[in-house]
C-alpha cells in the first residue's frame, strides 16, 4: 500500500492534503480522483457560469504524479429583456 495526497484547486484556492489516502496501487488514483472531483462539484456548482476544479496527486515523497480536473462552463443562449 502507499499514501497518495490529493491537492484540491477550486474558487477558494488550494487546499493542501495534509493526511493522505492510502491506495493498493497507482491504477486506483483515477477512482479516487473521480470521487472526489465528483464531490466537490456536487457541493459547488453551479456557483456561477464558469468554474474548474482540479485535483493533483502527489506520492509518498511528495512529488506530483498526476492532475485531474473538471470544467463547469454555461453560456445563455437567449436574450433575457
Amino acid at each position: 500500500m502507499a499514501r497518495y495526497y490529493f491537492d484540491l484547486h477550486n474558487r477558494e484556492g488550494p487546499t493542501r492534503d495534509e493526511h493522505g489516502t492510502e491506495l493498493k496501487s497507482r491504477e486506483d488514483i483515477p477512482k479516487e480522483l473521480t470521487r472526489i472531483l465528483l464531490d466537490v462539484a456536487r457541493d459547488e456548482l453551479p456557483a456561477g457560469n464558469h468554474m474548474t476544479i482540479a485535483v493533483t496527486v502527489r506520492n509518498e515523497s511528495g512529488d506530483p504524479v498526476t492532475v485531474a480536473s473538471l470544467v463547469f462552463s454555461n453560456e445563455w443562449l437567449d436574450v433575457v429583456r
